[in-house]
């Protein structure tokens, strides 16, 4: 079992000074892998201090001394993508291909594209030819809280920190403690980069110890924050007190509007993305809304794909899905599971229980509900398990509100071969990003929602702007520039 005890505070690898242990279960197996520490208010104090006396010095550095660390850090974690693979596939159950193409690719993806992105930030111009001697300068907001899940850990973390250092802050990152080895190995990538001491710091907890600390804790400028919606209501209720800025990403119950001119792959394409990660992304289709000329067909489309889906461990090669993550996802799945066919939900596919000869490990059946109404259990939470609810709609304004009719406004997904109908939806759905006919948002393209699936953007222009305050400046002696 790996001994990952240590934190990463001020440049070097440091016992816990108020630590407790904790195992880390890998889910294919149900057994400990690893042993980490849940940090302390000293831990966490000992970060913060760290991230302070260390920001006069990042925050006024220059630009391109930020970029150069980034380029190093995209290098070193290109040479350990293999480590990284093995350890999210271990720690969180992403079958390992999907965690070598995908887990892996997400944070280096992030990476170049921060890159690119950041040669379109201005940190002094001019406020306009109407006032010359006025400049706005773009500076960064300070120490920042950055607190990852566990279900893309890479992708979340790339998110935050390479902004987050481009815009001149300095940080404490706080991983999930169900999935933290890849972020131990983040952290040796930050320090192989040569990283300045104190501007990065790593120190794992669990969010009702070392994420309230840092929620609450008055030398924290921001906290960004992906997770649950009950989790970012409770952060943000503690960084009130101390009036920062808080970023959330969190829930998702995406719409998948499939209209009767769809594209003959739109529900094959629906399903996939649903039980994609074993269903555990914030942005899953896990609502499928089919025109009623379409609805039968689209029902027996997604069985026969839910009865295809293979499910296995996640070390074994392969297009199959894993586990989901924990004992208390498990548990969770199979109770809402249960609550749909309570309600009256027509269960199509997969059910209650473990797939058929997998008799440890949390893993689920792939499973489709058909003839789902919108006030039921399983169309408005979360589940973040290979669940997929199918619901019928006779027209296109019927479709619009009930995919409107939901707390959540992550992601929306529209099905259409009328442009016009397309561009019409876009604008309808409330929701931070709608994407049409299986086109992925290209690079840079801003990640974020509205209402309760959270503020802020992450990505590309938008997620360094996320770490910048503004200033505006009069009486600017533009002749000592």
């Amino acid at each position: 079992m790996l001994d990952k005890r240590q934190f990463y505070i001020n440049g070097t690898w440091c016992d816990p000074v108020a630590g407790q242990d904790m195992e880390v279960i890998d889910p294919s197996r149900e057994e400990p892998c690893a042993v980490i520490s849940l940090g302390g208010k000293a831990d966490t104090d000992m970060a913060v201090a760290a991230a302070k006396v260390a920001l006069p010095g990042w925050l006024h550095s220059d630009p391109a001394e930020r970029l150069a660390l980034i380029e190093r850090i995209l290098a070193e974690y290109e040479a350990r993508a293999e480590d990284m693979a093995q350890a999210i596939s271990m720690e969180m159950g992403a079958p390992i291909d999907m965690s070598r193409n995908s887990q892996v690719t997400a944070g280096s993806w992030h990476i170049r594209n921060f890159i690119k992105a950041f040669g379109h930030i201005r940190f002094i111009e001019p406020l306009g030819a109407h006032a010359p001697d006025d400049r706005i300068i773009r500076e960064g907001v300070g120490v920042c809280a950055l607190i990852t899940p566990w279900n893309w850990p890479m992708n979340q973390v790339s998110l935050k920190v390479i902004p987050a250092l481009l815009a001149g802050c300095t940080m404490v990152l706080k991983p999930s403690e169900i999935a933290p080895l890849s972020s131990v190995i983040w952290s040796e990538i930050m320090d192989a980069a040569g990283t300045p001491k104190g501007v990065y710091n790593m120190v794992n907890g669990d969010g009702p110890g070392v994420g309230t600390q840092l929620s609450g804790h008055p030398d924290v400028d921001m906290v960004s924050f992906t997770g649950s919606t009950r989790a970012g209501i409770a952060i943000s209720k503690n960084a009130a007190e101390t009036l920062k800025r808080v970023h959330l990403e969190l829930g998702g119950k995406g719409a998948n509007l499939i209209f009767a001119d769809a594209d003959e792959k739109a529900i094959k394409r629906g399903v996939i993305h649903c039980f994609g990660n074993s269903g555990q992304s914030c942005n899953a289709p896990t609502r499928m809304l089919v025109e009623r000329s379409l609805y039968e067909q689209a029902v027996e489309t997604a069985r026969e794909l839910a009865e295809a889906t293979a499910v296995g461990p996640a070390s074994e090669s392969g297009r199959h899905i894993g586990p989901v993550v924990s004992a208390a996802q498990f548990d969770k799945i199979q109770d809402l599971i249960q609550k749909g066919m309570d309600e009256g939900a027509r269960l199509v596919a997969g059910g209650l229980g473990r797939p058929e000869g997998l008799n440890r490990g949390y893993f689920v059946r792939p499973t489709v509900f058909a003839d789902v109404t919108n006030d039921m259990t399983i169309a408005r939470e979360e589940i973040f398990g290979p669940v997929l609810s199918i619901l019928p709609f006779e027209s296109e304004e019927e479709a619009v509100a009930i995919a409107n009719d939901t707390v959540y406004g992550l992601t929306n997904y529209v099905q259409s071969q009328d442009g016009a109908r397309r561009n019409r939806l876009a604008r309808q759905l409330r929701s931070g990003m709608v994407e049409m006919n299986g086109h992925s948002r290209g690079a840079g393209s801003p990640f974020g929602g509205m209402k309760r699936s959270g503020n802020g953007r992450e990505g590309g222009v938008w997620g360094i702007e996320d770490f910048l305050e503004v200033k505006a400046v009069s009486g600017w002696a533009s002749e000592a520039e």
